[in-house]
């Protein structure tokens, strides 16, 4: 069995690379949660911002249109691929920073109003030391707010294509507690504990559920659903013609009158520097 790689090699390998590709393609299936997300934050022009985990540069740009040009938003990733798709897109509002960088170990400035992540803490090799370093980059009252997924059942824009999947594929062997992951933090209570003993106070979830249009018909939709997200993995290391199995599997799986809408569910997590 080969060693496993770190997130900053995952990231910055072919992954990274298909994830900077398909921006414009997941921006649009994330907008309706990246849009209610940021309307959730009452982010106020001047303020200056962390995006932990930027990506492609979604949140930080809308971010920077809100804040103003009084304002900045610092946007640090470690996946060099992703990045660069993020400095070639055209912003107005506030300048941004970006940085190739480590979130959990990356000295940030004590000086940002706000640290958000959209889908980017879920990864973290040491979640509580993490957070505490974001804190430190925050100054005394400055605000958190994380955007990550609850449960696999709840969100029918994964769960439906993997169990397609697993029909011709083996399940995978389940990962320890605690590793990174895209539901590492699907327990609110779980989330709020390593706030709390990272040094944030006033730790506050809400759910925030929207339909995801994945395609406009059972083809798109599958493409995408095999492309990027949790189910790709499972088809990382098929050959071609299991591949291609899988692909109709989930194709025939997909509803297939229309657009492609399924559930996505989230929690919106909150918390506060006390100083």
């Amino acid at each position: 069995m080969p060693e496993p790689i770190s997130q900053t090699e995952y990231w910055n390998g072919e992954v990274g690379e298909r994830w900077a590709r398909m921006q414009a393609e997941l921006d649009r299936v994330f907008a309706p949660l990246t849009e209610d997300f940021l309307g959730r934050l009452a982010l106020r022009p001047g303020e200056h911002a962390l995006d932990i985990g930027c990506g492609c540069g979604e949140t930080a740009l809308l971010a920077a249109a809100r804040l103003g040009l009084g304002g900045s938003v610092t946007a640090v990733d470690v996946s060099r691929p992703m990045l660069d798709r993020a400095r070639a897109r055209p912003h107005a509002g506030a300048p941004i920073t970006w940085i190739e960088a480590d979130a959990q170990t990356h000295p940030f400035a004590p000086r940002h109003d706000l640290a958000l992540s959209r889908f980017g803490v879920m990864f973290f090799d040491q979640s509580e030391a993490a957070f505490a370093n974001i804190r430190r980059g925050l100054r005394g009252g400055g605000r958190l707010a994380i955007l990550c997924w609850r449960g696999l059942a709840e969100n029918a824009w994964v769960a439906l294509p993997r169990a397609a999947v697993l029909t011709v594929v083996p399940e995978p062997e389940p990962m320890p507690p605690g590793s990174p992951g895209p539901f590492r933090f699907a327990d609110p209570g779980e989330v709020a504990g390593v706030l709390a003993r990272a040094g944030f106070a006033a730790v506050a979830t809400q759910p925030v559920d929207h339909a995801l249009v994945l395609g406009q018909d059972a083809a798109e939709a599958a493409r995408f659903a095999l492309t990027v997200g949790p189910v790709s993995a499972l088809l990382r290391d098929l050959d071609p013609a299991l591949r291609e199995r899988a692909a109709e599997v989930v194709r025939a799986a997909m509803p297939q009158a229309g657009p492609v809408r399924l559930a996505a569910a989230c929690w919106l997590v909150t918390a506060v520097n006390p100083g």
